[in-house]
């Protein structure tokens, strides 16, 4: 029996230039199968697929191809942009740190840390999550304080241990110091007449993202292939659908789609004091949007504050403190085995890292302040 193999983001990417148009959406999950090496030469006879697929349809549905939004509609101009702007180490105050930078794109999302440096070296107190796929979620940031995507853009920029612009006057200012972006705000924004501003930044960054999403043979399966998953692999997803890993990792990023408390059932300890959410509410400590499992072979270290280093131990702690559950080694490497297929394919054109504008006589320099 042949296995699938999935491509890792690091090894699809060319040294490219630049993209000056941006490439269609990502292929669909029925295209998946033609990209990756066949798990077996025929539909085996083993476990019913039809009825874990139907079970499966049931819990996750289906992924989309656009994270869609009627406020930021997607477009190509917009993607071009954004994509540039995602690179582009400008953004920051020293000239060193860029979206791209704890987020990489040629490794999943992440950086593999776990807090990444900013300014200066600085550590951030929380995990740097994927950005793929991340514009399906329900919210942005481990405590869900931004609503989308585009409002998650501005943070990082302005943050005195991220990015350290001094504010958002300040990113304008550099932009349109930049001759060569002015063309493509215009393009981007066409009914503005001074689309240069620190809101079309994000909504550029935004829109690029929003088609940050990674198909995967998980997909190829549920949208009817039956060769995608091994038997190996069908038991691991019997395994999570059994454990009760649904209750939180559901929809069609698995994951996302709501928040829970760590150490829901039995207390979870740690050093970290679990600071205070948005709400300020005491009981609202360790309240965390449950994280995608896109992906999640490749985006350790993992929990918030990427304490955990290995899968095994993630799924081990997760059943055992949000769900009151022991589970043995065999029981853990059927998930770990299903979660491996949860690795998406990544189109190397569209993350490759562009060509940006040069800097005008009028750009400011790095402040390393």
């Amino acid at each position: 029996m042949r296995h699938w193999k999935p491509i890792a983001c690091a090894m699809l990417i060319p040294a490219m230039a630049g993209c000056d148009n941006a490439p269609a959406p990502q292929a669909p999950a029925e295209k998946v199968v033609e990209q990756l090496e066949p798990a077996v030469e025929e539909a085996p006879a083993g476990p019913d697929r039809a009825a874990i697929r139907a079970r499966a349809i049931a819990v996750f549905g289906e992924l989309p191809e656009e994270a869609t939004s009627e406020s930021n509609p997607v477009t190509d101009a917009k993607i071009t942009l954004g994509r540039m702007l995602y690179f582009d180490t400008r953004l920051s105050k020293n000239h060193d740190i860029s979206c791209n930078s704890c987020h990489n794109l040629a490794a999943f999302g992440v950086d593999g840390k776990p807090t990444s440096p900013g300014h200066k070296g600085q550590l951030g107190s929380r995990n740097s999550p994927t950005v793929y796929n991340a514009a399906l979620h329900i919210a942005q940031f481990w405590d869900g304080r931004e609503p989308d995507v585009e409002a998650q853009a501005k943070g990082p920029v302005l943050n005195p241990v991220e990015m350290a612009m001094p504010g958002g006057a300040a990113v304008v200012e550099v932009i349109k110091s930049i001759p060569g972006y002015a063309p493509l705000f215009s393009a981007a924004f066409p009914d503005e007449a001074d689309p240069i501003t620190y809101d079309n930044i994000a909504r550029a960054i935004g829109a690029f993202e929003r088609r940050l999403i990674t198909a995967d043979r998980f997909d190829a399966f549920v949208s009817g292939q039956d060769n995608a998953l091994s038997d190996e692999e069908l038991a691991g997803l019997e395994e999570f659908l059994g454990a009760g890993c649904v209750t939180c990792h559901m929809g069609p990023t698995i994951g996302g789609t709501l928040f829970r408390k760590l150490g829901q059932v039995k207390p979870y300890e740690t050093a970290d004091t679990g600071r205070e959410q948005v709400t300020g509410d005491e009981a609202d400590r360790f309240v965390f949007k449950v994280p995608s499992l896109r992906n999640v072979a490749e985006t350790g270290p993992y929990f918030h504050d990427g304490s955990i280093a290995t899968l095994d131990e993630a799924i081990r702690l997760m059943a055992d403190h949000q769900l009151g559950v022991t589970l043995n080694d065999d029981q853990v490497a059927r998930i770990a085995t299903f979660l491996d297929t949860l690795t998406g394919v990544v189109d190397p054109e569209y993350i490759a890292a562009p060509e940006l504008p040069e800097s005008g006589p009028d750009t400011p320099g790095p402040d390393p302040s």
